[in-house]
């Protein structure tokens, strides 16, 4: 059993910044891909960007060049590093884990952003 813990939301104007991270427990962590998710008000939630084992990072089109997904396996923690944020990047963003291996799927609670003058 893995568990997830999001942080770092908040409040930032358009054009600022944030770093979200997600530290796990349980589980060999590195044996995991990890990925960053958000969810609108009335919307699905999609996929924002995500790290496989071996490190190598994949986007979203709507925000790659402004968000940076890495993993520091010892501190068992992913990040986001989102800049240039906007006002459409306004939503929950969840953390996950995923090892296919084993049929294992992971899911932090979430952690608020808003992006608004």
């Amino acid at each position: 059993q893995v568990q997830l813990v999001e942080s770092g939301g908040g409040l930032v104007q358009p054009g600022g910044s944030l770093r979200l991270s997600c530290a796990a427990s349980g589980g060999i962590f590195r044996l995991y891909e990890l990925g960053w998710y958000r969810q609108a008000p009335g919307k699905q939630r999609d996929l924002v960007a995500s790290i496989t084992i071996g490190g190598r990072p994949n986007y979203a089109d709507s925000v790659k060049g402004r968000f940076t997904i890495s993993r520091d396996n010892a501190k068992k923690t992913v990040y986001l590093q989102m800049n240039s944020l906007k006002p459409e990047d306004t939503a929950v963003y969840y953390c996950n884990a995923q090892r296919s291996t084993i049929a294992a799927d992971y899911w932090g609670q979430g952690t608020q952003v808003t992006v608004s003058p």
